[in-house]
């Protein structure tokens, strides 16, 4: 560039003191030999000019194809990252409904696993009393189960029912456990929390000792979560982790108590449940779970932290 203005800084001198002579009143065979290459040299001035001026047009004309080619570029670029951004983020609430669909899969397999194992135990219980009858009769004594004698608990008209008590009023017929349980499912399943509540406290009531209870203390506590009572639904995962240690729903009770936990801002407890969670069952899906919410809260999960709780 500053070659360019000495040039024609030279020119324009060149050009007025061409001018000049030209104007002065001059002979005509005053004209020297220096003029003449004067004015040679002053037409290469401009023809160097001239090509430095169309050269410099070309070198800029490129340099701004290549602003706009790298601004563009960088427009593209920019879309490019947000509709990968999109995509991620669909991608993440996609897999997190699939998450949430899976375990719900997991807890009716489960469910019917249960149910299974307490038909099995029934069946059992009816071939053993069957087989004892049998011997009974091939003896010759009475059979087992027959209406025992003023020396019982429950009179003639009360065999194999519930104790008689307040002074001789019969308490109401015990529902029974399988069907119970499974109307209660059915209730939770089509949200109608109040009836499906008092199912799932009937078989807490009248079998503790069942795993099913441990089940229905669980449904108990998705229900109270479902309704938001968090304080209660963390007192029904208590009772299921404390009471049904190695029932299939102890995962998910503890999963959910932590859960309700950060629902109630209790975020250090919260961690504790999930990292407990993680120790205890760590190749559960709940597990992997309770992994990826401690990820998100930024609380990073190693073998040696979740063996430390």
């Amino acid at each position: 560039m500053q070659t360019g203005s000495k040039l024609r800084k030279r020119f324009v001198a060149a050009a007025v003191f061409t001018a000049v002579l030209t104007l002065a009143p001059m002979r005509a065979h005053a004209v020297s030999k220096e003029i003449v290459e004067l004015q040679t040299q002053v037409q290469q001035l401009l023809d160097m000019v001239q090509r430095m001026q169309s050269t410099l047009d070309t070198r800029f004309g490129v340099l701004q194809h290549l602003v706009e080619q790298t601004a563009d570029n960088a427009n593209r670029m920019t879309a490019t990252v947000n509709a990968l951004q999109q995509k991620i983020n669909s991608q993440d609430e996609a897999i997190s409904g699939k998450v949430d669909t899976a375990s719900g899969q997991v807890q009716s397999l489960n469910d019917s696993v249960d149910e299974l194992k307490s038909r099995i135990a029934k069946l059992d219980k009816s071939i053993q009393d069957l087989q004892a009858q049998l011997q009974n009769v091939q003896s010759g004594a009475p059979p087992a189960g027959a209406a025992p004698g003023p020396e019982s608990g429950n009179p003639p008209g009360n065999a194999g029912g519930p104790p008689i008590a307040n002074g001789g009023a019969a308490t109401g017929p015990t529902p029974p456990l399988r069907e119970t349980f499974q109307a209660g499912l059915r209730d939770y399943n089509a949200a109608k929390y109040s009836v499906a509540t008092g199912e799932f406290q009937d078989v807490v009531h009248y079998y503790p000792m069942d795993d099913l209870a441990g089940s229905a203390q669980f449904y108990l506590g998705e229900i109270a979560y479902r309704q938001q009572n968090f304080p209660e639904a963390v007192k029904a995962y208590n009772a299921v982790l404390e009471g049904f240690s190695g029932n299939s729903k102890a995962p998910a009770a503890q999963l959910h108590k932590g859960l309700a936990l950060l629902q109630l801002n209790k975020k250090d407890a919260a961690v504790h449940e999930l990292r407990l969670l993680i120790q205890r069952h760590p190749q559960t899906p709940e597990a992997a779970q309770a992994r990826s919410k401690l990820n998100a809260m930024g609380v990073k999960v190693t073998a040696t932290s979740a063996k430390s709780e």
